[in-house]
């Protein structure tokens, strides 16, 4: 298949390597030291399922130089996706599916103002993984999980059989890919706001009953919004949510808490702003993620004179790995 990376990041980057090593013809589209370390030195995945070592990659911060693909991936941060979508368009014939694996759940919608909506498929990545350096991805470990849309399309089922056959990938077609996303957007939401504001790894939240008691309230928050609109969590959802957070390495944080630790621009107002905008608009109370967005608001548009090493830090950029 062709398939093109539009942001090649931990996601992007491990699916691309995986999928490049098996034979398929990807493209990525990046930008900055990570874009020049792929041009020059190729890409490298470390993984606990198997390193990938590319010497040479197509990479390309020009969507416009790759031509028609059966395949784009989005995986750009979502303060990006505007943009972004409008770059893709030249990548996307007719028979294009552009898969979205982002945060949130606004990117199929984003994605359809700009490429006809019935190509457009929704995708949740579970995924445990950084940047450890330009060129180098690093998946911290784990099953890897992508569920996508297109439970009858041709090419997403194309797509299917080209990931099993790359192996050590997980993608899997689902019917209702909307409960699936509010499923991980509420997930993320309560791991993502209580690493940031927290400043914690997951591990030691867990241990501390007032740490875990605020990440309970931001499950609970979420549970709440998610039946206001229309989808309830599944019976056992809270144990289920558990055992994402506690098969995570102890010092795993969301990608939004790397974020803020390296003064870079923050998901905010897709996660716990998305939350709490949606409390608002639903009547439902959201103390809890209300507290996340106002409180980090300041740090919403990144935070320039940071010095930090914005390639260090374990992130799950994916932005959960799932349990078994």
């Amino acid at each position: 298949m062709r398939i093109a990376i539009m942001g090649s990041g931990a996601i992007g980057g491990y699916l691309g390597a995986r999928l490049a090593l098996a034979g398929h013809d990807v493209t990525f589209v990046a930008r900055g030291r990570h874009l020049e370390a792929m041009q020059t030195y190729g890409l490298q995945l470390e993984s606990p399922l198997g390193n990938v070592s590319l010497p040479h990659v197509k990479a390309t911060a020009t969507p416009g130089e790759v031509g028609h693909v059966d395949i784009v991936f989005f995986a750009v941060k979502l303060y990006d996706s505007g943009t972004a979508a409008a770059a893709i368009v030249p990548m996307v014939g007719s028979e294009t599916r552009v898969v979205t694996l982002q945060n949130g759940i606004d990117s199929v919608e984003t994605l359809g103002r700009l490429v006809p909506p019935s190509q457009v498929v929704g995708g949740a990545a579970y995924i445990s993984g950084y940047i450890k350096q330009p060129g180098l991805i690093v998946h911290v470990g784990g099953a890897t999980h992508f569920y996508v849309g297109g439970h009858n399309d041709a090419v997403i089922g194309a797509l299917e059989a080209a990931c099993f056959q790359a192996g050590n990938i997980g993608l899997q077609r689902v019917e209702d890919i909307d409960q699936a996303l509010w499923t991980k957007f509420v997930t993320l939401c309560a791991f993502s706001g209580a690493t940031s504001l927290i400043r914690s790894g997951i591990g030691a939240i867990l241990r501390d009953p007032e740490s875990r008691t605020f990440l309970g309230q931001l499950r609970d928050e979420g549970m709440a919004v998610a039946k206001a609109a229309g989808h309830p969590m599944p019976d056992g959802y809270e144990a289920y949510a558990a055992s994402v957070w506690q098969n995570l390495p102890p010092d795993t944080r969301s990608s939004m808490a790397n974020d803020l630790l390296n003064g870079k621009p923050l998901e905010l107002a897709w996660l716990s702003g998305r939350m709490h905008a949606l409390g608002d608009e639903l009547g439902v109370p959201t103390p809890s993620h209300t507290a996340v967005y106002r409180a980090l608001h300041l740090c919403a548009k990144g935070t320039p004179n940071s010095t930090a090493d914005g390639f260090s830090g374990r992130e799950t950029n994916g932005d959960l790995a799932k349990s078994g």
